[in-house]
């Protein structure tokens, strides 16, 4: 099996990234902003230059994180600004070597639930058929999105886009976080996962949710990766831990440190939970 993480939570410059894991001794890594720019945004000189630290470190690229799809963008919105970003996506994705791409299915806005899950539908199956022609696939996250409704809808989605283009990734916490049944939906996906996010996240009083460190909230971590090792997985594992920083709420980090800090000690954290779990088994 393979650990990665989503390394702009240890730090966005691409310097700290490659140093938390190289303090971590893995040798992958799940890219998503360098600074304030997405890996797929940037230009192409400071993509290569990025690609080319990445290498120098002997780091392997587990996965892009993606725009596509996600919570800042609506499903009534111009659908040139996905197709753009996964065609710049595309080819650097083969020079990398790195098979997954991350992506969601936009937010509702004003569309009926018919319209938001049609065009869902029919956006996902055009990227689909982009990311398969150039070898490397979607990664369908239970985040924001159509599809991240409850595991059947993921499943028709999947099925109806039926393409090798096209697979899960599968978030531990994300449950938590958008007030789904935890259980029920990993339940329903067991079986499909083909990528993995560890998150775990609790709620406050208030009911709002936060991230917390892997076993310690109440996503059912420990359970999950059982689960998931029984059922013979034995891919990626990439840590998001949401404990300092929170991309999508615009939570950077105030403290460069205290970011750095608990990312690493996130990742020591899950593999001891890791090595607990695979005891139990």
């Amino acid at each position: 099996m393979i650990y990665s993480g989503i390394a702009d939570e240890a730090g966005r410059d691409i310097e700290k990234q490659i140093q938390a894991h190289k303090e971590l001794g893995w040798d992958h890594i799940e890219l998503r902003m360098i600074g304030d720019t997405n890996l797929t945004d940037l230009p192409e000189e400071e993509f290569e230059k990025v690609f080319g630290m990445v290498q120098d470190a002997g780091l392997q690229i587990s996965c892009f994180a993606s725009q596509l799809g996600n919570w800042s963008r609506d499903i009534t919105g111009d659908f040139e600004v996905d197709k753009a970003e996964l065609a710049r996506a595309i080819p650097r994705m083969q020079k990398a070597g790195t098979p997954y791409i991350r992506m969601m299915t936009w937010k509702k806005s004003n569309a009926s639930y018919e319209e938001w899950r049609d065009e869902s539908i029919r956006r996902t199956r055009e990227l689909a058929q982009m990311a398969a022609d150039g070898g490397v696939a979607l990664a369908h996250e239970n985040c924001t999105g159509w599809a991240s409704e409850g595991p059947e809808q993921t499943i028709e989605l999947l099925e109806k886009v039926d393409s090798p283009g096209l697979v899960v990734l599968y978030d531990t916490g994300n449950s938590v976080g958008y007030d789904k049944d935890t259980m029920a939906f990993f339940h329903g996906l067991l079986d499909r996962i083909a990528y993995v996010h560890i998150k775990d996240m609790t709620k406050s009083p208030s009911g709002k949710s936060h991230g917390t460190f892997p076993g310690e909230g109440d996503s059912q971590v420990r359970q999950q990766l059982k689960e998931i090792l029984e059922s013979g997985y034995d891919g990626v594992f990439s840590i998001e831990p949401h404990v300092s920083a929170v991309i999508h709420e615009g939570k950077k980090g105030d403290d460069p440190d205290a970011l750095y800090n608990s990312y690493v000690k996130y990742g020591r954290m899950f593999e001891q939970l890791m090595d607990e779990v695979k005891q139990d088994i």
